[in-house]
């Protein structure tokens, strides 16, 4: 009966067994010293348990694509919970040390997610600051109207001139006190329809509040 092979590799011509004194000796001389193996797993050990935190922020969609382990998906539904500073510590790093024994293509696919997630964060951004712009500049200037109804010629034409009417008129005047404390002015309904209708013809499907850094109230 043949013998099962050892598991190992060649160093400078000798036979190494994977789990020998040469083996753990010549993996030390490569980490470095002791304390520096430690430091490096250390550092290891905080950036998985970094990483289970943004985890408690990713879509479900992108999670559920993952195929993450029910206990690690249940450690991060019971840190969202825990409100308590000292115990959402404690529970995170339980979250870690889950972490800690996740296939490391499984780790990289969590990052990947992340990233996935903060590119479309992102988008979403700017999409949003571009529907500002168009809205701001349709409301400032008459000849925007045409390049916009160039550029997105299924408009309501009609619709959209109402809007920028109305707007118009519930402008209230510059409140140069209020300025200069850093506070928007009021603004109407028209203004925040206006910036709906903007968006949903640039296909920005951003949440419906996005627009409530302006400060609107319902007059």
């Amino acid at each position: 009966m043949s013998r099962k092979p050892k598991k190992g590799y060649f160093v400078r011509g000798q036979f190494v067994a994977e789990g020998s004194e040469m083996d753990i000796q010549l993996k030390a001389e490569l980490k470095g010293t002791p304390d520096a193996s430690r430091t490096d797993l250390k550092r290891e050990s905080d950036e998985l348990q970094d990483l289970g935190k943004e985890l408690l922020s990713l879509r479900a969609d992108l999670a559920e694509s993952l195929g993450l382990p029910d206990k690690l998906v249940d450690a991060l539904a019971e840190a969202k919970r825990i409100t308590n500073f000292e115990g959402k510590r404690r529970q995170m790093q339980y979250v870690g040390k889950i972490m800690r024994k996740l296939d490391p293509e499984l780790v990289q696919a969590a990052r990947l997610a992340l990233e996935e997630q903060h590119k479309g964060s992102a988008t979403e951004k700017l999409q949003l600051h571009l529907t500002e712009q168009w809205r701001d500049r349709l409301i400032a200037d008459d000849d925007a109207l045409a390049p916009w109804m160039a550029e997105h010629p299924t408009t309501d034409t009609q619709q959209l001139r109402a809007l920028i009417r109305q707007a118009r008129k519930d402008a209230p005047p510059a409140d140069k006190a209020a300025v200069s404390q850093g506070l928007a002015p009021r603004k109407g309904r028209a203004y925040r329809e206006l910036f709906q209708l903007v968006r949903e013809h640039m296909g920005n499907t951003g949440s419906a509040d996005a627009d409530e850094d302006e400060g609107d109230h319902d007059d």
